[in-house]
């Protein structure tokens, strides 16, 4: 129906022009490849932080406070960046000025937290003293920047990934698992190097009279860290290339061949909004499937969450019958477990490298993305269900001895590690999916409603970030109500994923096969 004025805006709609032509695969590899590079330094925090923690004196209930900046920089990081390089008028473009500025904070950040020892010894703390307040406050400010800069430098990777697919649906899902593939590498890389003890020896001195082999170890990885992700960004950014976008009809630039179009804005017909005004106008005016994508992202990370943080743990204490707090052979038998479940992790990377590779493969296997993803769901639910089985059979078959009067447990028998390990693997299949097919659904989606991608994919985050809030935060008192341990935590999970199925097969809306460019409107993240 036309009218006389002018149709009112969403506060997603960004443009309204034929969409971009999609570039090559070797850019969009090149972008992707950004992935394995953030992914490395997540690898290393993972494995190598928490016994940095405690080497600084960090007290254990702060120590939570600390993990949880992530969530809390993403919920709130990823939409302001997404806003912001929707509408960046930049002569680099929208998209590359933040990828560019979030890896030099990521570098900024590291050097910080490697060196917080060395600092904090240079401001005055006593190495004498088992807490050093100094190293503290360095380390909690380069941890929070570090967080910052990663949900900084993801969002906009995620959103030019969609631009450089242009219309092409395979492509954008080609897309985002080629960065699902990285992150894989990225992983597995980070626990391969966070697994090797003598890099410290590559630069001597890394080694300080308050940074021991352990600390300078850690300063080896992360100088490798930002060796890898500067290198991958400048290579993506020297090779791909935005037109500079502008708010005003026509005056977008023209850098050359082989660059992202330009798209022109409606937003200057109206009055500038503040930023949190467009969130809550963004969510507002959101169709029903992307309310369902978010629905099923969100019980799909509830599920998630759990496992993702304590799956070491678990392995340490129900699996190996150790205890962190034990006495040192229990102690031993948990880090043991830690190490067994380290290794867990690096075949779950593995598997979620070639899965992520096959993801186009078998969504047509399938019959679409949605069913792909509802079915994998079922399968994380049974893997976490499973983990119920393994304890149990863990703690029937568990052998004790005594040491000098103490009874302690033997290791759990090879079956029993290997079905823990078995479930590892198999979960590399479902967080294939998860990190590929719901960031696809949202370009596709934010797409046909002309919606700018960093705004849309921020919003996506929030149904990311919001979940592993509330599991870290009520995932402890919860287990406390069954008597503690993780599995209630995990049977949780697995109830999460079975839901999240459900709605994925019944609810999710199937993707249309790609349509003609002129007859779509396009846009130009975890």
């Amino acid at each position: 129906m036309e009218s006389g004025e002018p149709s009112k805006k969403s506060s997603f709609q960004l443009q309204n022009q034929p969409p971009p032509r999609p570039f090559s695969i070797k850019s969009i590899i090149f972008v992707a490849s950004i992935a394995a590079g953030i992914q490395f330094g997540w690898a290393l925090q993972l494995s190598l932080l928490t016994p940095y923690v405690q080497l600084l004196g960090i007290p254990h209930k702060w120590a939570s406070l600390i993990w949880l900046c992530g969530p809390i920089s993403g919920m709130l990081v990823q939409p302001i960046v997404g806003y912001h390089s929707d509408r960046c008028t930049s002569r680099f473009g929208r998209r590359r000025p933040f990828i560019a500025a979030g890896a030099v904070l990521v570098a900024t950040a590291v050097v910080l937290i490697g060196f917080a020892a060395d600092l904090g010894y240079l401001f005055g703390d006593n190495l004498a003293t088992e807490t050093k307040p100094r190293a503290i406050v360095v380390f909690v400010i380069g941890f929070w920047i570090l967080d910052v800069a990663n949900n900084m430098l993801q969002g906009p990777c995620r959103a030019l990934l969609a631009d450089i697919s242009g219309n092409s649906q395979k492509k954008t899902r080609t897309a985002n698992a080629f960065f699902s593939f990285f992150m894989a590498v990225g992983n597995v890389l980070g626990f391969a190097a966070g697994s090797y003890t003598h890099l410290h020896n590559i630069f001597p001195f890394t080694t300080t009279k308050a940074c021991d082999v352990y600390c300078a170890n850690l300063k080896s990885c992360f100088f490798f860290s930002i060796l890898l992700l500067l290198t991958l960004t400048t290579i993506a950014l020297t090779n791909v290339h935005e037109k500079p976008w502008s708010p005003e009809p026509g005056n977008a630039g023209n850098l050359g061949g082989g660059e992202i179009d330009d798209e022109e804005a409606a937003a200057a017909e109206t009055a500038p909004v503040p930023f949190f005004g467009e969130i809550f106008g963004a969510l507002k005016d959101l169709k029903r499937p992307m309310w369902i994508l978010l629905a099923v992202t969100c019980l799909n990370w509830i599920a998630w969450f759990p496992f993702l943080l304590f799956d070491t743990d678990w392995m340490g204490r129900e699996v190996y019958g150790g205890d962190s707090q034990g006495n040192i052979l229990v102690l031993k038998l948990y880090n043991n477990g830690v190490h067994a479940g380290a290794l867990g992790l690096m075949l779950n990377s593995v598997v979620l490298g070639f899965t992520s590779l096959g993801v186009e493969l078998l969504a047509r296997g399938v019959g679409g993305v949605n069913r792909l993803w509802g079915i994998v769901n079922f399968l994380l639910a049974v893997c976490l269900a499973m983990t119920v089985l393994v304890t149990k059979l863990a703690e029937s078959s568990r052998r004790f001895i005594t040491v000098d009067g103490v009874t302690v447990p033997l290791p759990p028998p090879a079956g029993v590690k290997a079905g823990a390990l078995s479930l590892f693997a198999v979960l590399g299949v479902p967080l294939a999916i998860t990190y590929s097919i719901p960031f696809a659904m949202a370009s596709i989606f934010s797409s046909s409603s002309g919606a700018g991608q960093g705004l849309s994919l921020g919003v996506l985050n929030l149904a990311i970030v919001i979940p592993q809030i509330l599991v870290s935060l009520g995932s402890g008192p919860f287990d406390a109500i069954f008597g503690g341990g993780n599995l209630p935590a995990f049977v949780l999970g697995a109830i999460a994923a079975a839901a999240s199925g459900t709605f994925a097969l019944t609810l999710l809306p199937s993707l249309p096969p790609d349509v003609p460019a002129a007859k779509t409107v396009t846009a130009g993240f975890h």
